[in-house]
């Protein structure tokens, strides 16, 4: 692999399925006719619903369902790798669903999935979120061969825990993906810091798939959507609105920024 082109979606998904996938299926094909060879699609680009239980109308069974025989579809349409965003799944425990990313390989297989780990919960007076009170968290860390790249798998919130990036560095992935909704608020102060800090310590690109507007529900996103290189350097990013952000993966830049800061060498912990 030398280089290979790679897009993040950004999106303001709404409370309707079908307005939702009509735009995902469009922003993936743009940025396939733009040359992407491996699309991430935003965190719950299928659904930001009124209330944080409508997803559990919306939970598919794992490996069934309207929504990842659209992702699969897609993908092979495309002839790409697909990060699926993020979808919920059933579990067996009534009023809790898995937020799941699922990767489709360019032949429509699913290549592997991830269950976000860390559920996101804030409370400044004003705003106020509690993931667990809907999801069941997951349990392992997920990289997946996706052609040429090592992709590690995360999820929104997981962002700000660097030991999970770190237990996906053995071996060193090439790319991080980071599908999300960060709020407005914590998004501001933190999101592009975040990101270049995991691409930083990682010395790898970042990939960073977000929803980037105010939602039908009044929630509003801070978007961003950004492509981080090996150093730090944002390369891509867009404010807010539907679009992608598109850049090229290189493996001399990875190759070159490991060489002269041979930092994962000196790992001690």
């Amino acid at each position: 692999m030398r280089r290979m082109k790679i897009a993040a979606v950004q999106m303001i998904s709404g409370p309707g399925w079908p307005a939702n996938r009509d735009a995902a299926a469009r922003l993936v094909g743009e940025a396939a006719a733009a040359g992407a060879r491996l699309v991430a699609l935003p965190e719950y680009f299928c659904l930001m619903g009124q209330r944080d239980t409508d997803k559990l109308a919306l939970a598919e069974t794992p490996g069934a369902g309207t929504i990842q025989v659209f992702l699969s579809a897609l993908a092979r349409e495309h002839g790409l790798w697909l990060v699926g965003g993020t979808l919920p799944l059933r579990t067996d425990t009534p009023g809790q669903v898995l937020n799941r990313c699922c990767v489709f390989a360019p032949d429509g297989s699913e290549a592997a999935h991830y269950d976000k780990i860390h559920l996101f919960a804030f409370d400044n007076g004003r705003e106020s979120y509690d993931e667990g009170r809907t999801l069941r968290a997951g349990v392992r860390p997920v990289a997946v061969q996706a052609g040429p790249l090592r992709v590690g798998l995360s999820i929104c919130y997981d962002l700000r825990f660097p030991e999970l990036y770190r237990a996906l560095m053995s071996p060193p992935c090439d790319l991080l993906c980071v599908p999300a909704a960060f709020t407005h608020t914590t998004g501001q102060a933190h999101w592009e810091l975040l990101l270049r800090a995991r691409a930083i310590e990682n010395q790898c690109y970042v990939l960073a798939a977000a929803q980037g507007g105010t939602h039908p529900n009044g929630r509003r996103t801070w978007g961003h959507s950004m492509i981080v290189d090996p150093w730090g350097e944002v390369l891509e990013v867009l404010d807010e609105g539907e679009g992608f952000v598109i850049a090229e993966v290189d493996a001399q830049r990875i190759a070159e920024v490991r060489r002269q800061l041979p930092a994962l060498e000196h790992r001690r912990l």
